[in-house]
């Protein structure tokens, strides 16, 4: 979720940093998982074609344990990426709510109508809460 951080705002920039901040371990891991389950993923499946279909002579048991051994492995690893990408989501939630529920400046009615758009739609809970900080701001001033 790192977003350009171009025409935001200072306080906006400010409190997308700290979420950044929250969720990067998350955006690490699902990188790295991405990284290796394709390469393995495709490599398998490839090799596991040409032992099985193309060359079916030339296939070993122990070839063909090794690439359905890494095929599997790619396979875990892409399931946890997802899994991992549902935990962005989650813990981008959490933030973004707990967050709006301590702002001392805004209504209460208003931080409950953000915070029901955050849980209605977690895809666009970013520009929910770039919104709810703009607001907050507004009323600061």
């Amino acid at each position: 979720m790192n977003l350009p951080m171009t025409d935001m705002p200072s306080f906006v920039r400010k409190e997308v940093d700290k979420l950044n901040e929250t969720i990067s371990p998350f955006i690490k891991k699902v990188s790295k998982y991405s990284f290796w389950s394709f390469p393995l993923i495709a490599f398998s499946l490839i090799n596991l074609f040409f032992s099985l279909i193309v060359m079916p002579e030339t296939g070993t048991t122990v070839s063909l344990i090794i690439y359905a051994v890494m095929g599997a492995t790619g396979f875990t690893l892409s399931k946890e990426a997802k899994y991992q990408r549902k935990e962005i989501v989650k813990v981008s939630e959490a933030f973004i709510i707990k967050r709006i529920k301590k702002s001392t400046v805004v209504e209460d009615f208003i931080k409950d109508r953000y915070i029901q758009q955050v849980k209605q739609q977690p895809v666009f809970a970013i520009n929910h809460f770039i919104r709810f900080l703009e607001e907050e701001n507004r009323v600061m001033d």
